[in-house]
């Protein structure tokens, strides 16, 4: 089965650089089938997945986490990909399980484990830090499985849920659509190496190394192609949606579970207003000067941003009490809840979930002040001063 390309760039895009992460890597093999490795399948797939987009979209800068059989720690693949200032993340692995007939493909995004199946897949690819010198340290002693690590989990990744959950859902659809692979669908759990990368990324598991005809499919040249060749067919259509929504003054949102563009009627708000509106940026000094006034970390849940100014009376905030707004990176992004401990926040999430919302997550600040979630960890970590 062929699955050609044929494919151009289009122009300037949104994401102008993407880092592809291969699995695992020297001494830490990974998932081991009867005789291929995930270290190796996933270096193949994501080497010819880079081949691809350089070929097919040269203005997209690719930017590998490794490209030979070599060992790196969990935390540099996602210094790489922040310090490079990546708009994506693909992470690529292999699959494993106790029952050999488990077979197909699934993608993970940055979340909270909803099954134990979840649970057992981010266990087994975490154990890469055991790998590492001084892993207890370099982590802070977290423990990636703890309760306590599901509010941390769901705090830190969700703010890129959205485009996530988008690009996780357009590679099972390659998968299931192109490939012909079996799709086992778009899930959460907690994977170290998503943790803490500071733009949209998701983990990929290609196949069953524990299933001798799905090791057998990833081992071969053609297995391994059709696989990368999904993956980039995915990358494509994301970027091109990510473009087609910003020149279309929407938002991408997820609803339900069902995809849907959300449209503001309101003009975006002048350039006075918007140099005025709180940032993303960590302003470090000021943040310090908050705290020493004794300014206390706020959190609230978001569940929903646009390029323009929603009215108060859309749709989206029927039945919903306490709704605020502000303005971040060009959009205008909605809040419910206004609490000072993440386990609080954390139940207002469940809640906006469970009421439809999927996509919300927690967003801290200062004052009005949006901070990034490394800092108000960092913040909440830190002895407090008589």
């Amino acid at each position: 089965m062929a699955l050609p390309i044929n494919l151009s760039s289009q122009g300037s895009s949104a994401v102008k650089t993407v880092v592809i992460d291969p699995g695992h890597g020297g001494r830490d093999s990974g998932a081991v089938g009867r005789r291929a490795k995930e270290k190796d399948i996933a270096l193949a797939i994501s080497l010819k997945l880079g081949e691809y987009i350089r070929e097919h979209i040269p203005d997209v800068e690719v930017i590998f986490t490794r490209e030979t059989d070599v060992f790196v720690p969990l935390h540099e693949r996602a210094q790489i990909a922040n310090d490079n200032k990546a708009d994506l993340f693909i992470s690529i692995h292999c699959n494993s399980a106790a029952n050999n007939a488990a077979i197909g493909t699934e993608t993970f995004v940055m979340g909270l484990h909803r099954s134990q199946a979840n649970l057992e897949v981010a266990r087994r690819e975490n154990k890469s830090i055991l790998y590492e010198e001084d892993y207890l340290e370099t982590y802070d002693g977290f423990d990636p499985h703890s309760p306590e690590a599901n509010i941390i989990f769901s705090f830190y990744q969700n703010t890129y849920l959205e485009q996530s959950l988008q690009m996780a859902s357009l590679v099972q659809e390659q998968f299931r659509e192109r490939a012909r692979r079996i799709d086992r669908g778009v899930k959460q759990a907690g994977f170290l190496v998503l943790y803490q990368i500071a733009m949209p990324g998701v983990l990929v598991e290609a196949g069953f190394l524990s299933n001798a005809r799905e090791e057998q499919y990833l081992m071969s040249e053609t297995g391994q192609a059709h696989i990368a060749s999904a993956i980039f067919r995915a990358f494509r259509d994301y970027r091109e949606a990510q473009n087609a929504y910003l020149l279309a003054g929407e938002t991408y949102r997820y609803t339900n579970n069902n995809r849907q563009h959300y449209h503001a009627d309101d003009e975006k708000p002048k350039p006075t207003e918007a140099a005025a509106a709180p940032g993303a940026s960590d302003n470090q000094s000021q943040t310090a000067a908050s705290i020493q006034n004794g300014t206390r970390i706020n959190f609230r849940v978001q569940f929903m941003s646009t390029s323009r100014k929603a009215d108060n009376n859309a749709p989206a905030f029927q039945g919903l009490v306490n709704v605020s707004h502000y303005f971040h990176e060009g959009m205008y992004k909605y809040t419910v809840g206004n609490v000072s401990s993440l386990e609080e926040a954390s139940k207002i999430q469940k809640e906006m979930q469970e009421a439809g919302f999927h996509d919300a997550f927690v967003v801290a600040f200062i004052d009005d002040e949006r901070i990034s979630p490394s800092e108000a960890i960092r913040l909440l970590n830190k002895p407090s001063r008589d």
